[in-house]
């Protein structure tokens, strides 16, 4: 017996061009993520670390 695929609804009118904006926007503003901070806090923790006795 086949199983019934349901289509893939469409977007159209109002919830459509409101969806195309809110797009549109995010993809402006990709990457803009600052991780400056978490990249200091890493390096603090490794410079803290005894991470060289484990180097042969």
């Amino acid at each position: 017996m086949a199983v019934y695929i349901k289509p893939i609804p469409v977007l159209t009118g109002k919830v459509a061009e409101k969806f195309e904006k809110a797009a549109r926007e995010s993809e402006a503003k990709r990457g803009t993520v600052d991780f400056s901070q978490e990249v200091e806090m890493v390096k603090h923790i490794l410079a803290k670390s005894d991470i060289r006795r484990f180097k042969r």
